[in-house]
């Protein structure tokens, strides 16, 4: 098995209610200054609240959320709309951008163009922290369903403070990139409707899928967590369970397994396919892990994307030469942002 370098390895993979709704009487947060909304104490059903918040810059805020559902703080990094200031009452599309194993919520801006793709946009850009290797879930927790509920905070949590705060439309698009990829298509099947559009960036696809080739012979989940979950100081069989034994927990989260719940969703997926490509540095070495994580990764994508078109979805499709790492992505979220705004009405 290939040694992994888990820095290097930037993107490795780099049971939620609905969003409720606001309920009569809660009043949106505003501050004086109705470009730099105040968000500190706007709260969730369940107690979570915004406990911090810093603006980078007129339209770019972090805010700090001490979450129930994970037991512990996280942080979200927002591009505020572009006229947000000049129209108090109005209500706003939302984009989420979801990182990578091993990164966190400041990735799409520090790695991407996001701010400059959104500077004249009326589009709420919305980069929540994902937990270094937090999948997306709510960990299975051997049976118990306890902490990190990453499903409840994103979905539940942080949608309720952001309807309070920033006054949310119901036009959603979801993107992310490998882990966060995973996240996107998982979010948008196991909650039907919710996302207008979905797109994934060397997203993990098909957790259930039977290689991890040319990276490991292993089947992706057991080479997930001996590689990676384990590794890292966490109980392997928490995050879903055993591959065999609670293949259905696997199944209910993996996109592959769950393509019919995408019907009427836009669908965006792009890979690389393991090979050296204009955007990799002149002596990257084709047996580096980020390239050939790359081709493993472009079987998953390849078997979504037929179960897709066998349904007759909305699914674009690209490949290309390239590696696992962030210029590829940074060049694909260009081209899927046209997609992403058109569903959510945003010109």
């Amino acid at each position: 098995m290939t040694t992994v370098n888990r820095r290097r390895f930037l993107g490795v993979a780099s049971t939620a209610g609905v969003v409720a709704t606001m309920p009569q009487g809660v009043a949106m947060a505003r501050g004086r200054d109705a470009r730099k909304p105040h968000l500190t104490g706007v709260q969730a059903d369940n107690g979570a609240s915004v406990i911090a918040q810093s603006f980078l810059d007129p339209r770019t805020m972090d805010i700090t959320i001490d979450s129930v559902a994970l037991g512990h703080t996280a942080s979200v990094r927002i591009i505020l709309p572009n006229r947000f200031g000049s129209q108090p009452s109005a209500s706003w599309p939302v984009l989420y951008l979801l990182h990578g194993g091993y990164g966190n919520y400041v990735d799409w801006t520090r790695h991407g163009d996001i701010a400059r793709l959104a500077r004249k946009r009326d589009v709420l850009v919305v980069m929540p922290d994902g937990g270094a290797l937090g999948f997306y879930t709510d960990w299975w927790a051997r049976g118990t369903g306890n902490k990190p509920g990453w499903e409840t905070f994103h979905l539940v949590e942080l949608s309720q403070i952001l309807t309070r705060g920033l006054r949310v439309a119901d036009r959603r698009a979801i993107a992310g990139l490998s882990m966060g990829g995973f996240g996107a298509m998982s979010y948008a099947a196991r909650h039907p409707g919710l996302f207008r559009a979905a797109a994934s960036f060397s997203g993990t696809l098909d957790t259930l899928h039977p290689t991890t080739e040319p990276v490991s012979s292993d089947p992706y989940a057991t080479w997930l967590l001996r590689t990676h979950i384990a590794p890292n100081g966490y109980d392997a069989l928490d995050l879903f369970g055993d591959p065999a034994a609670q293949r259905a927990v696997w199944a209910a989260h993996n996109p592959a397994d769950l393509v019919k719940d995408l019907r009427g969703t836009e669908l965006f997926v792009s890979c690389g396919n393991g090979r050296i490509g204009p955007l990799d540095p002149s002596e990257t070495d084709p047996s580096d892990v980020s390239v050939q994580f790359e081709a493993a990764q472009l079987l998953q994508n390849q078997e979504f994307v037929k179960r897709a078109n066998r349904l007759g979805l909305d699914v674009t499709f690209e490949t290309y030469n390239g590696s696992h790492t962030w210029p590829y992505w940074a060049r694909e979220i260009q081209k899927a942002f046209p997609l992403l705004m058109r569903a959510i009405e945003v010109k």
